[in-house]
């Protein structure tokens, strides 16, 4: 782990500086966090972004290059609190289906990202902090009280979901990278048992000890509430009972 990077990865409000701090106190990384706060164009993005989405997202390209060029410098393992590969893949993609950056600027920031994105190092693990429930992120949000976030809405939300959704294959197949998916909607990672659980569960992925398409919960057995109503109310020797070859041809022909 010693020259290991690590990159959190995941909506907004899922809990990623959180996270970031934690694992760069307890396995001694340094930290890289998202160039947000400082952003000046990130006020004017929210308050319109069909005029700033372009101008934003070139933005937060060239603040997340520098960290990956300090991150290559950097001679201790590092983690960074928002992935590089995620403004195209999720914000950019998003914002151009909406409507808010036009063919040619899509095209034009994904030409830049083309050019920039041959010559820097990757992550070596990605840790997507998966939030389906679009309410548990708004409450997040308004509480942590940043004012440019105060107009996100959960339509808003609930799209970006549905990019995360596919997200770590996205990373394993087209940038190579491994990702531990974890569903933290109900957990509290800050403190308790949920912590231990959290890092646990990190360290075991970066020691690879630990199958990256694992996620949390691990509980992989379908109980009755998963299974289609029909199915779930069925005895269970009907549910395992494999129909015979001629009750199949009997059905084909109804």
């Amino acid at each position: 782990m010693l020259d290991m990077f690590v990159a959190l990865a995941g909506n907004i409000g899922a809990g990623k500086t959180t996270a970031a701090h934690l694992l760069a106190s307890h396995f001694g990384f340094e930290l890289f966090t998202e160039p947000v706060l400082e952003n000046r164009f990130l006020k004017l993005y929210y308050d319109d972004m069909s005029r700033w989405s372009f101008t934003l997202q070139m933005e937060f390209l060239l603040k997340r290059l520098e960290h990956h060029n300090q991150v290559a410098q950097h001679p201790k393992a590092c983690i960074q609190d928002r992935t590089l590969i995620e403004d195209p893949e999720v914000f950019a993609k998003y914002l151009h289906g909406l409507g808010h950056m036009r063919d040619e600027e899509l095209d034009l920031y994904f030409d830049y990202f083309k050019r920039f994105h041959d010559n820097i190092e990757q992550p070596d693990k990605i840790v997507l902090l998966h939030t389906p429930d679009v309410n548990e992120l708004m409450r997040r949000i308004a509480k942590r009280g940043r004012e440019e976030e105060s107009d996100i809405g959960a339509d808003f939300l609930r799209g970006l979901n549905g990019y995360y959704e596919s997200f770590d294959q996205v990373a394993r197949v087209k940038y190579d990278i491994d990702v531990l998916k974890i569903d933290v909607t109900d957990r509290d990672i800050r403190e308790g048992e949920e912590r231990q659980t959290f890092l646990t569960l990190v360290e075991d992925f970066l020691n690879d000890e630990v199958p990256p398409t694992n996620e949390l919960p691990f509980d992989e057995s379908p109980s009755s509430n998963d299974l289609p109503l029909d199915v779930a109310r069925a005895p269970e020797e009907a549910r395992d009972r494999v129909a015979s070859p001629d009750e199949m041809t009997e059905h084909m022909g109804e």
